[in-house]
């Protein structure tokens, strides 16, 4: 069952541009697959490891302007990711190593603070980011000759990286590094008396998340053809971390489904409700009033809980003494 229901979702996805019927709901199911992207990566510090960041819009902003940057200097798009990644894992290592210093709400304030950083680099240094007015680029790469310049094609690319984030990530979980990863969220001291090395664990997972992070903003980049400030604000950091918690932390499909609720109600909801940024406040009190584990978790303990209402009670009759003697 659990295979066919894979399957099934897998048909579902794919057959997303034929079934919406409209290009406008195909870039909104692209835009959720992105920021699934970004979501899923920042899980793997605040699920997997314990550590909340409000920062890593600034690495997302990185690849962006990163991408941008190198694709009007004229470079192939094969070049341009690969760069934009590189530029992307320095920066989470430098970012890493300075964070890393503090746990718990210093991890916190130093994640933030580079992250404000990066937005004041991105809206000052004119002559790298072109301050408020961004960079805009000139067109969407075409793997294997297939462009990559219609919404359908650009969801599809998008769909087939997600996969490979989705299947990364299970592998992640299941692997010894993604166990140890989680000792240091729970038992640090114990495990450094067994002998791990704490920090390099979570240096390590810090890369691991920074990597997924530039490949959401690259995707980001190729999606607007266009990056500016806001794609490093602070405001970007703190819905990316919404979208983990509302969805589940520690968990694979968590983060997609807070994704999904967050570029909905921006995008979709925005449209009908003047007051959308109420309403998605009121349904964040919600899940933490009555799935205070995040969407996903709380939907499956739910399901538990009515199907066990659903069984019938069977009572077995104690036997008589009579009885019981023969």
């Amino acid at each position: 069952m659990r295979y066919l229901a894979l399957a099934a979702a897998l048909v579902i996805l794919a057959a997303v541009p034929f079934w919406v019927g409209s290009v406008y709901y195909v870039n909104i199911a692209s835009q959720v697959l992105f920021y699934a992207v970004f979501a899923l990566a920042i899980n793997v510090l605040v699920g997997y490891a314990g550590l909340v960041t409000l920062g890593h819009a600034g690495l997302f902003g990185i690849a962006a302007y990163a991408g941008a940057r190198l694709l009007n200097a004229g470079h192939g798009h094969a070049v341009v990711v690969a760069g934009a990644l590189a530029a992307t894992l320095v920066a989470a290592a430098l970012f890493a190593t300075l964070a890393l210093r503090g746990t718990g709400i210093g991890f916190v304030m130093i994640t933030l603070a580079i992250g404000q950083i990066v937005w004041g680099v991105a809206y000052r240094w004119i002559s790298l980011t072109n301050g408020d007015n961004g960079i805009s680029i000139s067109g969407r790469p075409s793997p294997l000759g297939l462009s990559l310049a219609s919404p359908p094609r650009f969801y599809w690319a998008t769909l087939a990286v997600f996969l490979v984030e989705i299947a990364s990530m299970a592998v992640f979980v299941a692997s010894p590094f993604g166990a140890s990863v989680r000792g240091t969220r729970d038992q640090p001291r114990r495990m450094a008396a067994l002998g791990y090395h704490v920090w390099l664990i979570r240096f390590l997972a810090f890369l691991l998340s920074g990597f997924w992070t530039g490949v959401a903003g690259l995707l980001y980049l190729y999606y607007n053809q266009f990056v500016s400030p806001q794609a490093v604000a602070l405001t970007a950091s703190a819905e990316a971390l919404l979208m983990v918690i509302s969805g589940g932390t520690a968990t694979l499909l968590g983060p997609v489904a807070g994704a999904a609720l967050v570029v909905v109600m921006k995008s979709v909801a925005s449209a009908y409700i003047e007051r959308w940024n109420f309403v998605l406040g009121a349904i964040f009190v919600a899940i933490v009033i009555f799935m205070p584990e995040g969407m996903v978790p709380g939907a499956v303990r739910l399901g538990r809980r009515a199907l066990a209402a659903g069984r019938p009670r069977v009572s077995a009759a104690l036997p008589a003494d009579g009885e019981a003697r023969r």
